[in-house]
């Protein structure tokens, strides 16, 4: 189990940090709202209710391991390659368009910059998205590595994803500070050796005690931390 929470000071979250890693749906962008709607959508072209236990149930895990269970669970008859490719086209015009950052992300994005600290993303979502909704924000220039669900096999809660990125950066995972909204990313976060900080998001306030639980430190965004960052350095 992580440590219990500690106040968030701007010096103190990135104490001997030497590379930030976020995960990107409801950490990096208020993207989840999306992904119920499809999950409604693309069940009742085939005639089906969504469950109420799907969310949780494909918690964190890959774009492709969710493909799978999908296949299984509803019987779908598609490929699991039509299968993502008939999410990703449904999500692109509103992860263009009607997806936003979360609050003081691009703030908290430049201040890493100035302070030569390397970024990257480490997403269970598809490459196609991830970059999509990247440049509509024109932030793909602040992440040196990007990992996708398709390029990891495991997801979250296995460290795959993380210890991965963490290669790809060449810093080793005990000094790489990690975003996540949900305890399985906290928990993947946790098992690779990293520091964690979990972010408040509307679909997973339900799990904000395991997050504060799990996490180093619970943030509401990230403004949390330029705030008392630009108060020290004053």
């Amino acid at each position: 189990m992580a440590p219990e929470n500690k106040k968030v000071w701007g010096r103190d979250i990135l104490e001997d940090i030497r590379a930030v890693i976020f995960d990107l749906d409801g950490t990096l962008i208020d993207s989840m709202w999306v992904w119920r709607d499809i999950d409604i959508e693309y069940l009742k072209g085939f005639g089906l209710d969504m469950p109420d236990d799907l969310q949780e149930n494909i918690a964190g895990i890959s774009v492709t391991q969710t493909a799978v269970y999908f296949k299984e669970r509803f019987h779908i008859p598609d490929s699991i390659e039509k299968i993502i490719g008939d999410w990703d086209r449904m999500a692109l015009e509103k992860y263009t368009t009607q997806v936003p950052l979360k609050p003081g992300a691009l703030e908290f994005l430049k201040y890493l910059k100035s302070r030569g600290i390397p970024c990257a993303i480490a997403t269970s979502n598809s490459r196609r998205l991830t970059q999509a909704v990247l440049e509509a924000h024109n932030i793909t220039g602040y992440f040196q590595v990007i990992l996708t669900g398709e390029d990891i096999h495991k997801g979250k809660p296995e460290p795959d994803v993380y210890l991965e990125t963490a290669g790809k950066l060449k810093i080793e995972p005990g000094h790489c500070l990690v975003f996540e909204d949900i305890p399985y990313g906290v928990m993947a976060a946790n098992r690779a050796g990293m520091t964690c900080a979990a972010i408040d998001d509307p679909d997973s306030r339900w799990q904000e005690e395991d997050k504060r639980r799990l996490a180093r430190y619970y943030i509401q965004d990230y403004f949390d931390i330029m705030f008392q960052t630009y108060e020290e350095l004053k």
